[in-house]
């Protein structure tokens, strides 16, 4: 089996198949073992576990899951890179690829076929332009899950783990902190992918909760609510919701957040996870 870690082996595979990058799936092909050995130990993989991998690229991070897990489904959109890992991955019988869009893909009912509907890992070095609709996805889905080990721009991962308060502190933010625990495992520089993304990135590691940290009655309606305070952070929460055609006059969020004891011209940046919960279950 050829390393697809090293960058030379790497580029001779793409010359072998004259594959050209794909700007609108933001390929960037991770070619550093140190990183891919970090990811593995973060995703805590066994011969116990299924992974599924969106977007395995020409299948470097595949050959590291294939040598540890039981079960690997990789989900590659581009039909030009399927000939390409049907060689790379000719020796791993443990891997099955699919020619999909990951979004389109139902991965509950896949999880159901390869993992009798136990829960799997998520193991990916994401494009960036579609990270939050698939993290997103993979959780609202009712995808049976374990973890989720990605690779995604730096930004957004600090974005993901931030508390109230905080510049970056927003939807996606506390979306991912009431359904997992967050950790940043490592940054990771542009010069470890072939051709070098223009930001930096970091691996991070969202250990699912088997129940949400917070109570909340209709868990619809308080990332409506969320969605509502953050889409005008500027704005008080009072007139962000009251403004945001949900429904709510302005009395109600009024009473809602006098009974939590907070300030009436409060902006939802100021809003923990515990008190958003609180305050969708207030709202009528």
């Amino acid at each position: 089996m050829i390393n697809l870690s090293s960058p030379s082996n790497t580029a001779e595979i793409l010359k072998k198949y004259n594959f050209n990058f794909q700007k609108k799936y933001g390929q960037n092909f991770l070619i550093d073992a140190n990183i891919l050995e970090k990811i593995m130990a973060a995703a805590d993989i066994s011969k116990e576990d299924c992974v599924l991998e969106i977007g395995p690229g020409i299948g470097t991070m595949t050959q590291y899951l294939s040598q540890r897990a039981g079960e690997v489904i990789a989900v590659e959109i581009d039909k030009n890179l399927i000939p390409i890992l049907s060689d790379t991955l000719s020796d791993c019988s443990n891997v099955t690829i699919i020619n999909e869009d990951v979004l389109k893909v139902d991965l509950k009912k896949l999880a159901e076929e390869k993992n009798g509907g136990n829960p799997v890992k998520i193991v990916a070095n994401l494009p960036y332009y579609i990270t939050t609709p698939i993290i997103m996805g993979l959780f609202e889905s009712g995808v049976p899950l374990k973890s989720i080990t990605v690779m995604v721009q730096k930004e957004v991962a600090e974005r993901m783990q931030v508390g109230p308060g905080t510049k970056d502190y927003g939807a996606l933010s506390l979306a991912v902190q009431y359904y997992a625990r967050p950790e940043v495992i490592c940054d990771v520089p542009p010069s470890c992918f072939i051709p070098r993304p223009g930001v930096g990135s970091a691996v991070i590691c969202l250990e699912r909760y088997e129940q949400p940290p917070v109570f909340v009655e209709n868990e619809k309606k308080m990332f409506s609510v969320i969605r509502a305070a953050f889409n005008q952070r500027r704005k008080t929460l009072v007139n962000a919701l009251a403004n945001a055609s949900l429904g709510i006059a302005k009395e109600a969020v009024l009473n809602a957040l006098e009974k939590q004891n907070l300030s009436l011209t409060i902006r939802g940046e100021a809003l923990s996870l515990k008190q958003f919960a609180q305050l969708t279950n207030e709202l009528p």
